[in-house]
């Protein structure tokens, strides 16, 4: 994985993306979140596919635009949801913070 994220780093060092506006960029994210969103309505298997791994790419792209490591961003998340607890509720994972009580 660190492999291929340096080769993702590469390619948009190469184009210019890692110095582009971030707010444009988030754009960008927006529209692959779409795609994303697309796939799973019509249960596209290949868009969806497709549209996860530029989804990744985007936000990659976001992380060097604001100088930081992609590596660390997931290495953060999952610091934050490595012990978290919950429980599933309508489908979605609900972290026992977000629960209400009484």
């Amino acid at each position: 994985m660190d492999e291929l994220i340096q080769m993702i780093e590469e390619w948009s060092k190469e184009r210019g993306i890692d110095k582009a506006d971030p707010q444009k960029q988030m754009l960008k994210i927006f529209e692959e979140i779409g795609e994303v969103s697309a796939a799973v309505i019509r249960d596209d298997k290949d868009a969806l596919r497709d549209a996860i791994g530029d989804s990744v790419i985007t936000l990659l792209n976001l992380s060097l635009q604001n100088d930081m490591s992609f590596y660390e961003c997931l290495m953060n998340a999952y610091g934050e949801i490595q012990g978290r607890d919950g429980k599933m509720i309508n489908g979605m994972f609900v972290k026992s913070d977000d629960l209400r009580i009484g």
